[in-house]
């Protein structure tokens, strides 16, 4: 129980440090359901790192690590005792007593892990499934099913729905795909560090824009308006992606409306700071300012204080 307890603090650490939005949102939680979140989270980000940090691993090296991550998934999947028989990569060990509980406790399908671990590899060069760019949005959202739109998919398990699951699951698919859309326009200028461009180059091209021009800018630190435009446009795109989720909302189950409904709001701001930045994507990150987080945060927390007529805990 020590291991287990352990592993779920490991995992709150882990979005405390990482995902100040999400962290916020998920204090929103009831406690079952928020140390559940964290334990998804601590995966999630875990598996990302080995990916993205450069700590002198070749590729073939971080290929191999996902290669035994999903072994030890289907493993442990079919037999829970077996965590702990054999070494995993990174802070996966830490990670894996409380994930694999949340799993099992919330009945989420194994399937959508191991489509998170195919987009993956899709970032690692040397293996079959890799991509630099997207030609397409519909290339690009093959990519997000795995690295983002599962995400929402596994996680209304963990918030629980007031009627059918089946009815909320296109909003939450659309959730996490909105929140990926959100994450690629904010950090354009670090994914071009690591060799990827997330935005769809059909999209770009209408604007006249390619991956040399983006390079451009970001060594310059200068904002070309043809850029301007496209990420306008692709704002525009992901505010009805958005529009989409939202109605998903009012289908969870009313304990944990306000924390989704913070995140909702606080990711969708990202992109008001993105104008209100001037668009400057490539030479700096936009980010949600302290003050505004908690100005959205506090009357969620307030609505969970709140009696309410006919509602029972």
């Amino acid at each position: 129980m020590s291991d287990l307890a352990d592993s779920y603090r490991y995992c709150g650490a882990v979005a405390a440090e990482h995902g100040r939005t999400y962290h916020l949102a998920t204090r929103l939680l009831p406690a079952r359901r928020r140390a559940a979140a964290h334990s998804l989270y601590g995966f999630a980000r875990t598996v990302d790192d080995i990916v993205d940090v450069d700590a002198g691993r070749s590729a073939e090296d971080v290929a191999t690590e996902l290669d035994r991550i999903d072994a030890m998934l289907r493993l442990c999947f079919s037999d829970r005792s077996a965590v702990g028989s054999h070494a995993c990569p990174g802070g996966m060990q830490r990670v894996l007593p409380a994930f694999l509980d949340t799993v099992a406790y919330f009945e989420i399908p194994h399937d959508y892990f191991f489509a998170f671990l195919h987009s993956m590899r899709m970032d690692v060069p040397g293996t079959p499934a890799h991509r630099t760019e997207y030609g397409t949005l519909a290339d690009l959202r093959t990519y997000m099913y795995g690295s983002a739109v599962v995400v929402g998919l596994q996680m209304l398990p963990v918030l629980g729905t007031t009627g059918r699951m089946a009815d909320a699951e296109p909003h939450a698919a659309a959730l996490g795909e909105a929140f990926q859309l959100t994450n690629f326009l904010r950090d354009v200028g670090e994914d071009l560090d690591r060799g990827r461009v997330y935005l769809p180059a059909r999209e770009l091209r209408a604007f006249g824009v390619d991956t040399e021009l983006l390079a451009f800018s970001r060594r310059t630190g200068t904002t070309d308006q043809r850029i301007v435009r496209a990420l306008a446009h692709l704002i525009s795109i992901t505010r009805s992606v958005y529009r989409s989720a939202e109605p998903g909302i009012a289908m969870l189950d009313r304990r944990v409306q306000p924390g989704i409904r913070t995140a909702y709001v606080l990711y969708s701001r990202i992109l008001d700071e993105i104008e209100r930045g001037g668009y400057r994507v490539l030479d700096r990150r936009a980010t949600v300012p302290r003050r505004d987080r908690w100005a959205v945060a506090l009357p969620q927390f307030a609505r969970l204080t709140l009696p309410t007529r006919g509602r029972r805990s």
